[in-house]
């Protein structure tokens, strides 16, 4: 077991390394030039995801899908994931970390724009939509799109279930003493009474959950950002100076070089926002909206928020704080967040606790729709309820047991999910630029268009 657990390890570090982020990346800047940098229409984008389009096809509100999009997106990886890649990579990783989402935004803007395009009605009136279907439907690859779906279906139990999941019992157990088999209990009972009634449901949930924890997390963040202001300009300063340096970082760090603090910042914040995976077009084909530009921007709102907003808080929060009290251990990302957070008189472990605690458990419900729809491609609706006794059943066992190993696992699926959905994007990239010179560029921005 060891042995196979070392070589689990060793293939999830080859699939993230210096290959697929050059191809993840390489992929961000490709698509925002073809599309004339979409980023551009960020604020418009923004405007469209508060905006109820009820003449649009589609099971659930643009802000729905776009909550259930992030409640998938914004979890502990913005805020453990952000401190591992500072401990690793240097303060210089929070710019890298941020580029990524800049420019990811445009490649989650094409993965929405092919989910409405492709996407299907089934006879109930259901929408199904996601890279399984523009590969299937646009590029005639049925074989792949049955590989992305295996993929993500094994990838949603590890990394968006019992992974999250073990998160929330550990937390629980070492914050406030409370047994792992409690929190499995409960948080399995509170994910099935959530996914049994289905996307709208997991969308109503997540629309409610991800404004509040994204708010109460950033509020914690702004007042750290208060307390440590007057080393605010310092670690602005110092973020930038170590994404292009080698020389020694400084304010309490440990040097690092250019590629370590790009290849940590560059991973994490690609596997923060998600944008290239392909899990957010799967629930973005489920919205309602009138062409699919409009919805290809409310996406890209998405990594906005994700990864140019809260991890670029986050990395802030880090940075400034170890400048702030240069005793704080840095080297290893939980005790760094952790003790950055410490310093809120009083409240500070429980924002922490409440953020970790909110956003696992709205990973595991916008995952739990992801690998929903993929199982369903593959076998139909009639394994769907046999589906969610499993992801429940998965809920409390990723509460009791140890998963270093599934960890590996899952990741390793993450990777593979993130090719065929890249082909995707790429071989398509003529439809991507004339869907969005017809509706974003030509004549002005004509969103009131139908199909």
């Amino acid at each position: 077991m060891e042995s196979f657990s070392a070589l689990i390890e060793q293939v999830s570090s080859l699939l993230w390394g210096w290959p697929m982020i050059v191809l993840l990346l390489g992929t961000h800047l490709y698509l925002t030039i073809i599309l004339k940098f979409p980023q551009r229409k960020i604020f418009t984008a923004i405007k469209l995801s508060f905006t109820k389009d009820k003449t649009g096809k589609g099971d659930v509100s643009q802000f729905g899908a776009l909550a259930t999009s992030l409640a998938a997106t914004i979890g502990t990886g913005n805020i453990i994931g952000v401190a591992t890649a500072v401990s690793l990579g240097g303060p210089g990783a929070v710019f890298w970390c941020w580029i990524t989402g800049v420019f990811g935004i445009a490649t989650k803007y094409s993965e929405g724009l092919l989910a409405i395009k492709y996407r299907v009605k089934t006879s109930d009136g259901t929408m199904l939509g996601g890279p399984m279907y523009a590969l299937e439907k646009g590029l005639k690859m049925k074989w792949m799109a049955v590989l992305f779906c295996v993929f993500t279906a094994i990838a949603a139990f590890g990394i968006g279930n019992t992974v999250q999941s073990n998160s929330i019992a550990l937390l629980l157990h070492e914050t406030y003493s409370i047994t792992p088999m409690t929190t499995g209990i409960f948080s399995s009972i509170a994910v099935g009474l959530v996914i049994l009634f289905g996307v709208k449901g997991i969308a109503r949930v997540c629309g409610a959950l991800v404004p509040f924890m994204a708010i109460f997390y950033v509020a914690g963040c702004i007042y750290i950002l208060i307390i440590n202001s007057q080393y605010l300009y310092e670690s602005i300063l110092l973020i930038f100076d170590s994404a292009f340096s080698s020389k020694a970082a400084g304010g309490g760090f440990v040097g690092t070089t250019i590629m370590m603090a790009a290849r940590f910042g560059i991973a994490r914040g690609l596997f923060s926002n998600e944008s290239g995976l392909g899990s957010a077009p799967i629930v973005a084909a489920a919205a309602q909206t009138k062409n699919p530009v409009r919805q290809a921007l409310v996406s890209s709102s998405g990594t906005f928020w994700d990864t140019v907003v809260v991890c670029a808080l986050t990395g802030l929060v880090l940075v400034s704080s170890v400048i702030a009290h240069p005793d704080i251990d840095h080297t290893q990302g939980a005790a760094l967040t952790k003790a950055a957070f410490s310093k809120i008189p009083f409240i500070g472990t429980t924002i922490l606790s409440v953020g970790i605690v909110t956003f696992a458990f709205s990973t595991i419900l916008g995952w739990s729709y992801y690998g929903e729809k993929s199982v369903e491609y593959l076998g139909g609706k009639r394994i769907i309820i046999i589906y969610r006794i499993l992801w429940i059943i998965a809920v409390f066992i990723g509460s009791v047991v140890n998963l270093s190993l599934v960890w590996s696992i899952a990741d390793s699926m993450n990777a593979l999910m993130a090719i065929p959905n890249l082909i995707a994007l790429l071989l398509l990239s003529k439809v991507l630029i004339k869907e969005t010179n017809k509706y974003l560029w030509s004549g002005g921005l004509d969103l009131d268009s139908k199909e």
